[in-house]
Protein backbone atom coordinates (compact mmCIF):
# COMPACT_ATOMS: atom_id res chain seq x y z
CA UNK A 1 0.00 0.00 0.00
CA UNK A 2 1.63 3.42 -0.97
CA UNK A 3 2.39 5.75 2.07
CA UNK A 4 1.59 9.46 2.15
CA UNK A 5 4.61 11.48 2.08
CA UNK A 6 5.47 12.61 5.45
CA UNK A 7 5.47 16.24 4.98
CA UNK A 8 1.92 16.31 3.90
CA UNK A 9 0.56 14.51 7.34
CA UNK A 10 0.33 17.24 9.24
CA UNK A 11 -1.99 18.72 6.66
CA UNK A 12 -4.23 15.83 6.70
CA UNK A 13 -7.95 16.32 8.63
CA UNK A 14 -8.94 13.60 11.21
CA UNK A 15 -11.33 12.47 8.90
CA UNK A 16 -8.65 11.89 6.42
CA UNK A 17 -6.06 10.36 9.13
CA UNK A 18 -8.55 7.67 10.08
CA UNK A 19 -8.96 6.72 6.04
CA UNK A 20 -5.60 6.59 5.71
CA UNK A 21 -4.58 4.60 8.69
CA UNK A 22 -7.69 2.68 7.57
CA UNK A 23 -6.10 2.06 4.02
CA UNK A 24 -2.22 1.42 5.70
CA UNK A 25 -0.97 4.85 4.21
CA UNK A 26 -0.40 5.96 7.49
CA UNK A 27 0.01 5.40 11.01
CA UNK A 28 -0.57 7.18 13.83
CA UNK A 29 3.51 7.09 15.21
CA UNK A 30 4.57 9.03 11.79
CA UNK A 31 1.92 11.28 11.88
CA UNK A 32 2.18 12.36 15.61
CA UNK A 33 6.24 12.98 13.99
CA UNK A 34 5.43 15.26 11.35
CA UNK A 35 2.86 16.95 13.54
CA UNK A 36 5.34 17.39 16.13
CA UNK A 37 8.02 19.06 13.53
CA UNK A 38 5.78 21.11 12.17
CA UNK A 39 5.30 22.36 15.95
CA UNK A 40 8.95 22.60 16.35
CA UNK A 41 8.85 24.68 13.43
CA UNK A 42 6.30 27.35 13.75
CA UNK A 43 5.17 27.36 17.49
CA UNK A 44 8.19 29.51 17.91
CA UNK A 45 6.50 32.10 15.74
CA UNK A 46 3.06 32.23 16.89
CA UNK A 47 3.27 31.04 20.69
CA UNK A 48 -0.15 28.34 20.65
CA UNK A 49 0.99 25.24 22.67
CA UNK A 50 2.72 26.10 26.03
CA UNK A 51 3.29 22.56 27.44
CA UNK A 52 4.01 19.25 25.01
CA UNK A 53 3.27 15.87 26.37
CA UNK A 54 6.07 14.43 23.69
CA UNK A 55 6.43 11.04 25.87
CA UNK A 56 2.49 10.43 26.43
CA UNK A 57 2.02 11.39 22.86
CA UNK A 58 4.60 8.92 21.56
CA UNK A 59 2.82 6.32 23.81
CA UNK A 60 -0.37 7.09 22.87
CA UNK A 61 0.47 7.23 19.05
CA UNK A 62 2.46 3.55 19.44
CA UNK A 63 -0.74 2.09 21.17
CA UNK A 64 -3.05 3.24 18.78
CA UNK A 65 -0.42 2.11 15.61
CA UNK A 66 -0.67 -1.31 17.26
CA UNK A 67 -4.38 -0.89 17.67
CA UNK A 68 -4.86 -0.22 13.54
CA UNK A 69 -2.76 -2.78 12.23
CA UNK A 70 -4.48 -5.68 14.65
CA UNK A 71 -7.82 -4.34 13.13
CA UNK A 72 -8.98 -3.41 16.77
CA UNK A 73 -9.24 0.39 16.27
CA UNK A 74 -11.23 2.32 18.75
CA UNK A 75 -13.01 4.99 16.10
CA UNK A 76 -12.22 7.12 13.32
CA UNK A 77 -10.40 9.70 16.41
CA UNK A 78 -8.24 6.94 17.56
CA UNK A 79 -4.58 8.23 16.20
CA UNK A 80 -5.57 11.34 15.40
CA UNK A 81 -3.54 14.58 17.75
CA UNK A 82 -5.70 16.92 19.92
CA UNK A 83 -4.76 19.46 21.42
CA UNK A 84 -6.06 20.71 24.97
CA UNK A 85 -6.86 24.50 25.78
CA UNK A 86 -5.03 25.03 29.05
CA UNK A 87 -8.02 25.55 31.33
CA UNK A 88 -8.96 21.95 30.66
CA UNK A 89 -7.56 19.20 33.15
CA UNK A 90 -5.64 16.89 31.83
CA UNK A 91 -4.17 14.17 33.95
CA UNK A 92 0.12 14.67 34.60
CA UNK A 93 0.36 17.29 32.09
CA UNK A 94 0.48 21.23 33.86
CA UNK A 95 -2.99 23.41 33.56
CA UNK A 96 -2.12 26.88 34.44
CA UNK A 97 -5.23 28.38 33.13
CA UNK A 98 -3.11 31.53 32.04
CA UNK A 99 -2.63 32.48 35.57
CA UNK A 100 0.44 32.10 38.34
CA UNK A 101 -1.96 31.41 41.25
CA UNK A 102 -2.06 27.62 38.88
CA UNK A 103 1.04 27.80 37.60
CA UNK A 104 2.79 24.80 39.37
CA UNK A 105 -0.82 23.08 38.96
CA UNK A 106 -0.39 19.46 37.95
CA UNK A 107 -3.90 17.74 38.28
CA UNK A 108 -4.58 14.36 38.82
CA UNK A 109 -7.07 13.32 36.67
CA UNK A 110 -8.65 14.04 33.22
CA UNK A 111 -11.39 15.99 33.00
CA UNK A 112 -14.16 14.53 31.32
CA UNK A 113 -14.14 15.60 27.68
CA UNK A 114 -10.39 14.66 28.27
CA UNK A 115 -11.00 11.45 29.42
CA UNK A 116 -13.89 11.03 26.98
CA UNK A 117 -11.24 11.69 24.10
CA UNK A 118 -8.80 9.39 25.29
CA UNK A 119 -11.46 6.30 25.27
CA UNK A 120 -11.55 7.16 21.83
CA UNK A 121 -7.71 6.73 21.13
CA UNK A 122 -6.94 10.49 20.29
CA UNK A 123 -3.46 11.41 21.22
CA UNK A 124 -3.23 14.59 22.95
CA UNK A 125 -0.07 16.49 22.05
CA UNK A 126 -0.73 19.07 24.74
CA UNK A 127 -2.11 22.39 26.12
CA UNK A 128 -2.52 25.84 24.29
CA UNK A 129 -2.23 29.39 25.34
CA UNK A 130 -5.28 30.91 26.82
CA UNK A 131 -5.72 34.67 29.09
CA UNK A 132 -5.54 34.30 32.20
CA UNK A 133 -8.82 32.48 33.69
CA UNK A 134 -10.03 32.87 30.08
CA UNK A 135 -12.17 36.16 30.31
CA UNK A 136 -10.56 37.91 27.56
CA UNK A 137 -11.12 38.41 23.99
CA UNK A 138 -7.20 38.01 23.38
CA UNK A 139 -4.66 35.91 24.02
CA UNK A 140 -1.72 36.84 26.51
CA UNK A 141 -0.61 36.50 30.11
CA UNK A 142 2.27 37.19 32.00
CA UNK A 143 3.35 32.89 32.46
CA UNK A 144 3.31 32.53 28.62
CA UNK A 145 2.72 35.96 26.61
CA UNK A 146 1.01 36.37 23.44
CA UNK A 147 -0.12 34.12 21.19
CA UNK A 148 -0.13 35.36 16.94
CA UNK A 149 -2.29 35.03 14.25
CA UNK A 150 -0.85 32.08 12.10
CA UNK A 151 -1.79 34.76 9.16
CA UNK A 152 -0.30 37.81 10.37
CA UNK A 153 1.69 36.95 14.19
CA UNK A 154 1.71 40.23 14.89
CA UNK A 155 -2.06 40.25 15.23
CA UNK A 156 -4.00 38.24 17.57
CA UNK A 157 -5.78 34.94 17.07
CA UNK A 158 -8.80 36.01 19.35
CA UNK A 159 -9.42 34.56 22.54
CA UNK A 160 -9.64 32.74 24.95
CA UNK A 161 -9.23 29.75 22.59
CA UNK A 162 -6.72 31.91 20.87
CA UNK A 163 -3.46 28.95 21.36
CA UNK A 164 -6.38 26.38 20.26
CA UNK A 165 -7.24 27.84 16.88
CA UNK A 166 -3.66 29.22 16.15
CA UNK A 167 -2.40 25.52 16.67
CA UNK A 168 -4.84 24.55 14.59
CA UNK A 169 -5.00 26.58 11.72
CA UNK A 170 -1.34 26.14 11.51
CA UNK A 171 -1.38 22.69 11.08
CA UNK A 172 -0.42 21.77 15.13
CA UNK A 173 -3.06 19.04 15.15
CA UNK A 174 -6.21 18.64 13.48
CA UNK A 175 -8.47 19.19 16.19
CA UNK A 176 -8.77 21.07 19.90
CA UNK A 177 -11.03 20.49 22.45
CA UNK A 178 -12.00 24.37 23.47
CA UNK A 179 -14.15 25.65 25.76
CA UNK A 180 -16.42 28.57 25.01
CA UNK A 181 -18.12 30.89 27.52
CA UNK A 182 -18.91 34.04 25.96
CA UNK A 183 -17.43 33.01 21.99
CA UNK A 184 -14.49 32.24 23.39
CA UNK A 185 -14.71 29.17 20.82
CA UNK A 186 -16.70 31.12 17.60
CA UNK A 187 -14.82 34.60 17.78
CA UNK A 188 -11.04 32.90 17.38
CA UNK A 189 -12.24 30.49 15.20
CA UNK A 190 -13.40 33.14 12.70
CA UNK A 191 -10.34 35.37 13.07
CA UNK A 192 -7.72 31.89 11.87
CA UNK A 193 -10.53 30.25 9.02
CA UNK A 194 -11.47 27.25 11.10
CA UNK A 195 -14.89 26.00 12.09
CA UNK A 196 -15.83 26.40 16.05
CA UNK A 197 -18.93 24.90 17.42
CA UNK A 198 -20.16 26.16 20.83
CA UNK A 199 -22.39 23.42 21.96
CA UNK A 200 -26.29 23.34 23.55
CA UNK A 201 -25.66 23.52 27.62
CA UNK A 202 -24.90 20.15 29.00
CA UNK A 203 -24.13 18.55 25.76
CA UNK A 204 -20.64 17.70 26.44
CA UNK A 205 -20.56 16.97 30.26
CA UNK A 206 -17.56 18.25 32.49
CA UNK A 207 -16.64 17.29 35.56
CA UNK A 208 -13.13 17.05 37.49
CA UNK A 209 -12.11 20.56 36.22
CA UNK A 210 -11.58 23.93 37.17
CA UNK A 211 -13.99 26.00 39.43
CA UNK A 212 -16.99 26.77 37.28
CA UNK A 213 -16.84 30.60 37.61
CA UNK A 214 -19.13 31.58 34.74
CA UNK A 215 -22.74 29.79 36.00
CA UNK A 216 -23.15 26.91 33.42
CA UNK A 217 -22.87 29.04 30.37
CA UNK A 218 -19.84 27.79 29.91
CA UNK A 219 -19.02 24.47 27.43
CA UNK A 220 -16.55 22.45 26.44
CA UNK A 221 -16.10 22.10 22.33
CA UNK A 222 -14.37 21.51 19.50
CA UNK A 223 -12.64 23.40 16.80
CA UNK A 224 -11.16 21.66 13.25
CA UNK A 225 -10.77 22.73 9.58
CA UNK A 226 -13.96 21.28 8.80
CA UNK A 227 -17.53 20.67 9.80
CA UNK A 228 -17.16 16.44 9.53
CA UNK A 229 -14.37 16.46 12.46
CA UNK A 230 -16.47 18.32 14.37
CA UNK A 231 -18.65 15.72 14.28
CA UNK A 232 -16.17 13.46 14.50
CA UNK A 233 -15.23 15.42 18.12
CA UNK A 234 -18.44 15.49 19.14
CA UNK A 235 -19.22 11.78 18.84
CA UNK A 236 -16.31 11.40 21.18
CA UNK A 237 -17.09 14.33 23.95
CA UNK A 238 -20.99 13.93 23.48
CA UNK A 239 -22.52 12.52 26.27
CA UNK A 240 -26.69 11.20 26.20
CA UNK A 241 -28.25 14.31 24.87
CA UNK A 242 -25.98 14.54 21.98
CA UNK A 243 -26.98 11.25 20.79
CA UNK A 244 -30.37 12.36 21.05
CA UNK A 245 -30.18 15.52 19.44
CA UNK A 246 -32.16 16.02 15.96
CA UNK A 247 -30.21 14.77 13.36
CA UNK A 248 -31.37 17.26 10.43
CA UNK A 249 -34.14 19.58 9.55
CA UNK A 250 -37.19 18.45 8.43
CA UNK A 251 -38.08 20.64 6.17
CA UNK A 252 -36.55 22.76 3.79
CA UNK A 253 -35.88 25.34 2.65
CA UNK A 254 -35.27 26.60 5.71
CA UNK A 255 -36.34 30.03 7.54
CA UNK A 256 -32.96 32.20 8.39
CA UNK A 257 -33.26 35.27 10.21
CA UNK A 258 -30.07 37.54 9.30
CA UNK A 259 -29.30 39.91 11.77
CA UNK A 260 -26.21 42.29 10.47
CA UNK A 261 -25.78 43.53 13.92
CA UNK A 262 -26.75 43.73 17.58
CA UNK A 263 -28.84 46.53 19.06
CA UNK A 264 -27.15 49.31 16.50
CA UNK A 265 -23.22 47.99 17.21
CA UNK A 266 -20.71 49.39 14.89
CA UNK A 267 -19.37 46.49 12.85
CA UNK A 268 -16.04 46.08 10.72
CA UNK A 269 -17.11 46.83 6.93
CA UNK A 270 -15.35 43.95 5.76
CA UNK A 271 -17.09 41.66 8.27
CA UNK A 272 -20.58 43.06 7.49
CA UNK A 273 -19.82 42.92 3.38
CA UNK A 274 -19.05 39.34 4.01
CA UNK A 275 -22.06 38.31 5.93
CA UNK A 276 -24.29 40.29 3.73
CA UNK A 277 -22.36 37.49 1.16
CA UNK A 278 -23.60 34.47 2.99
CA UNK A 279 -26.64 35.82 3.53
CA UNK A 280 -27.35 36.11 -0.38
CA UNK A 281 -25.80 32.79 -1.16
CA UNK A 282 -27.79 31.07 1.55
CA UNK A 283 -30.84 32.43 -0.33
CA UNK A 284 -29.41 31.47 -3.46
CA UNK A 285 -29.24 27.64 -1.84
CA UNK A 286 -32.61 28.16 -2.07
CA UNK A 287 -33.53 28.80 2.02
CA UNK A 288 -36.00 32.02 3.37
CA UNK A 289 -33.60 34.58 4.31
CA UNK A 290 -35.11 37.47 6.45
CA UNK A 291 -32.82 40.44 6.93
CA UNK A 292 -32.90 42.59 10.12
CA UNK A 293 -30.39 45.77 9.91
CA UNK A 294 -30.68 45.34 14.07
CA UNK A 295 -31.32 42.70 16.13
CA UNK A 296 -32.60 44.07 20.05
CA UNK A 297 -33.39 40.64 22.03
CA UNK A 298 -29.84 39.81 23.09
CA UNK A 299 -29.27 43.34 24.40
CA UNK A 300 -30.09 42.21 28.14
CA UNK A 301 -27.90 39.78 28.25
CA UNK A 302 -25.22 42.49 27.16
CA UNK A 303 -26.46 44.55 30.04
CA UNK A 304 -26.01 41.39 32.47
CA UNK A 305 -22.71 39.68 31.42
CA UNK A 306 -20.45 41.71 33.46
CA UNK A 307 -22.55 40.56 36.86
CA UNK A 308 -21.74 37.15 35.41
CA UNK A 309 -18.32 37.36 35.04
CA UNK A 310 -17.01 39.63 37.48
CA UNK A 311 -18.91 38.32 40.23
CA UNK A 312 -17.45 34.90 39.35
CA UNK A 313 -14.26 35.91 39.31
CA UNK A 314 -14.25 37.37 42.56
CA UNK A 315 -15.53 34.21 43.98
CA UNK A 316 -12.71 32.21 42.84
CA UNK A 317 -10.42 34.96 43.66
CA UNK A 318 -11.32 35.34 47.27
CA UNK A 319 -10.30 31.51 47.70
CA UNK A 320 -6.42 32.56 47.12
CA UNK A 321 -4.70 34.83 49.69
CA UNK A 322 -2.31 35.94 47.44
CA UNK A 323 -4.44 36.63 44.61
CA UNK A 324 -3.96 40.72 44.25
CA UNK A 325 -0.26 39.80 44.54
CA UNK A 326 -0.15 37.47 41.05
CA UNK A 327 -3.20 38.84 38.80
CA UNK A 328 -3.09 41.13 36.16
CA UNK A 329 -4.33 44.93 36.88
CA UNK A 330 -7.61 44.51 34.02
CA UNK A 331 -8.85 41.12 35.86
CA UNK A 332 -7.61 42.78 39.34
CA UNK A 333 -10.15 45.52 38.76
CA UNK A 334 -12.96 43.03 37.28
CA UNK A 335 -12.69 41.04 40.70
CA UNK A 336 -13.24 44.74 42.45
CA UNK A 337 -16.27 45.34 40.42
CA UNK A 338 -17.22 41.71 41.10
CA UNK A 339 -17.31 41.99 44.72
CA UNK A 340 -19.58 45.35 45.06
CA UNK A 341 -21.99 42.92 43.23
CA UNK A 342 -24.64 41.82 45.53
CA UNK A 343 -26.73 38.22 45.78
CA UNK A 344 -29.66 40.50 44.56
CA UNK A 345 -27.64 41.68 41.29
CA UNK A 346 -26.51 38.34 40.41
CA UNK A 347 -30.17 36.63 40.93
CA UNK A 348 -31.49 39.53 38.75
CA UNK A 349 -29.14 38.68 36.10
CA UNK A 350 -30.13 35.01 36.04
CA UNK A 351 -33.93 36.17 36.00
CA UNK A 352 -33.17 38.35 32.87
CA UNK A 353 -31.53 36.03 31.08
CA UNK A 354 -34.25 33.72 32.02
CA UNK A 355 -36.93 36.21 30.23
CA UNK A 356 -34.78 36.70 27.35
CA UNK A 357 -34.71 32.96 26.99
CA UNK A 358 -38.39 32.64 26.88
CA UNK A 359 -38.27 35.79 23.96
CA UNK A 360 -35.87 33.72 21.88
CA UNK A 361 -37.80 30.72 22.31
CA UNK A 362 -40.55 32.92 20.31
CA UNK A 363 -37.92 33.50 18.13
CA UNK A 364 -37.06 30.07 16.81
CA UNK A 365 -40.83 29.41 16.70
CA UNK A 366 -40.79 31.53 13.82
CA UNK A 367 -37.48 30.65 12.35
CA UNK A 368 -35.21 27.63 12.11
CA UNK A 369 -31.66 29.84 12.39
CA UNK A 370 -29.98 33.13 13.60
CA UNK A 371 -27.69 34.55 11.28
CA UNK A 372 -24.97 36.79 12.31
CA UNK A 373 -21.67 37.85 12.06
CA UNK A 374 -19.26 35.71 14.13
CA UNK A 375 -16.91 38.85 15.56
CA UNK A 376 -18.11 42.43 14.91
CA UNK A 377 -13.56 43.42 14.04
CA UNK A 378 -10.87 41.77 12.47
CA UNK A 379 -7.41 40.94 14.79
CA UNK A 380 -6.14 43.73 16.03
CA UNK A 381 -2.04 44.19 17.69
CA UNK A 382 -1.82 40.44 19.64
CA UNK A 383 -1.02 42.26 23.00
CA UNK A 384 -3.81 44.64 23.35
CA UNK A 385 -6.93 43.25 24.88
CA UNK A 386 -9.37 44.48 22.27
CA UNK A 387 -9.88 47.25 19.44
CA UNK A 388 -10.94 50.72 21.10
CA UNK A 389 -12.92 51.62 17.31
CA UNK A 390 -14.75 49.79 15.29
CA UNK A 391 -16.15 50.96 11.83
CA UNK A 392 -15.08 54.87 13.18
CA UNK A 393 -16.55 54.37 16.24
CA UNK A 394 -15.44 53.73 20.02
CA UNK A 395 -15.85 50.91 21.90
CA UNK A 396 -15.93 49.21 24.74
CA UNK A 397 -13.62 45.83 25.94
CA UNK A 398 -16.55 43.81 24.51
CA UNK A 399 -17.37 45.56 21.30
CA UNK A 400 -15.72 42.86 19.20
CA UNK A 401 -18.15 40.19 21.00
CA UNK A 402 -21.44 41.50 21.10
CA UNK A 403 -22.66 38.55 18.86
CA UNK A 404 -21.74 35.84 20.97
CA UNK A 405 -22.52 35.99 24.78
CA UNK A 406 -26.65 35.43 24.40
CA UNK A 407 -26.03 31.90 23.28
CA UNK A 408 -24.00 30.79 26.16
CA UNK A 409 -26.68 32.58 28.45
CA UNK A 410 -29.38 30.60 26.85
CA UNK A 411 -28.02 27.56 26.18
CA UNK A 412 -28.10 27.55 22.39
CA UNK A 413 -25.93 25.49 19.91
CA UNK A 414 -24.34 28.11 17.82
CA UNK A 415 -21.34 27.01 15.07
CA UNK A 416 -18.47 29.83 13.49
CA UNK A 417 -17.77 29.33 9.78
CA UNK A 418 -15.32 30.56 7.61
CA UNK A 419 -16.42 33.00 5.11
CA UNK A 420 -15.42 32.13 1.12
CA UNK A 421 -13.73 35.33 1.26
CA UNK A 422 -11.28 37.31 2.98
CA UNK A 423 -10.31 40.59 2.99
CA UNK A 424 -6.88 42.21 3.25
CA UNK A 425 -5.78 37.88 3.17
CA UNK A 426 -7.16 37.51 6.59
CA UNK A 427 -9.97 35.20 7.72
CA UNK A 428 -13.48 36.21 8.58
CA UNK A 429 -16.20 33.83 9.83
CA UNK A 430 -20.04 33.41 10.34
CA UNK A 431 -22.64 32.44 12.90
CA UNK A 432 -25.34 30.49 12.78
CA UNK A 433 -27.63 29.51 15.32
CA UNK A 434 -30.11 27.28 16.57
CA UNK A 435 -32.46 26.73 19.20
CA UNK A 436 -31.07 24.62 22.19
CA UNK A 437 -30.77 20.63 21.73
CA UNK A 438 -31.08 21.48 18.05
CA UNK A 439 -26.63 20.65 17.80
CA UNK A 440 -26.81 17.72 15.15
CA UNK A 441 -29.55 19.50 13.22
CA UNK A 442 -27.12 22.65 13.16
CA UNK A 443 -23.83 20.22 12.26
CA UNK A 444 -25.78 18.54 9.61
CA UNK A 445 -26.77 21.99 7.86
CA UNK A 446 -23.18 23.30 8.12
CA UNK A 447 -21.92 20.23 6.68
CA UNK A 448 -24.02 20.88 4.00
CA UNK A 449 -23.71 24.79 3.28
CA UNK A 450 -19.71 23.56 3.46
CA UNK A 451 -20.26 21.14 0.69
CA UNK A 452 -22.07 23.31 -1.34
CA UNK A 453 -19.57 26.27 -1.54
CA UNK A 454 -15.97 26.70 -2.94
CA UNK A 455 -15.02 25.97 0.41
CA UNK A 456 -10.98 25.15 1.21
CA UNK A 457 -8.65 25.09 4.11
CA UNK A 458 -6.36 27.92 3.40
CA UNK A 459 -2.93 27.62 5.15
CA UNK A 460 -1.09 30.36 6.39
CA UNK A 461 2.92 31.29 5.31
CA UNK A 462 4.40 31.09 7.93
Amino acid sequence: MKHIETHQLWQLSAGELAAAYRAGMATPDTVLQAVLDRCEDVNPRINAVVTLDHPGAREAADASTHRWRAGEAFGPLDGVPVTVKDNILVKGLRATWGSKLYADFVPEIDEEPVARLRAAGAVILGKTNVPEFTLHGYTDNALFGPTGNPFNPALTPGGSSGGAVAAVAAGIGPLALCTDGGGSIRRPAAHTGLVGFKPSRGTVPRANGFPAILHDFEVAGPVARNVGDIILAMNAIGGKSWRQSDSGFAKTPLRIHYARTFSGAPVDADIAKAADDIAAELARQGHSVDRADSFDLAAPIADVWPVISQTGLAWLLSQHKDADEKINLMLADMARNGRAYSAADYLNALDIIKHVDRDVEGLFDECDLLLTPATAAMPWPATQSHPTTIAGQTVGPRGHAVFTPFANALGLPAISLPCASWPQDMPVGFQLCAARGQDAALLAFARDYEARTAWQTRWPAL
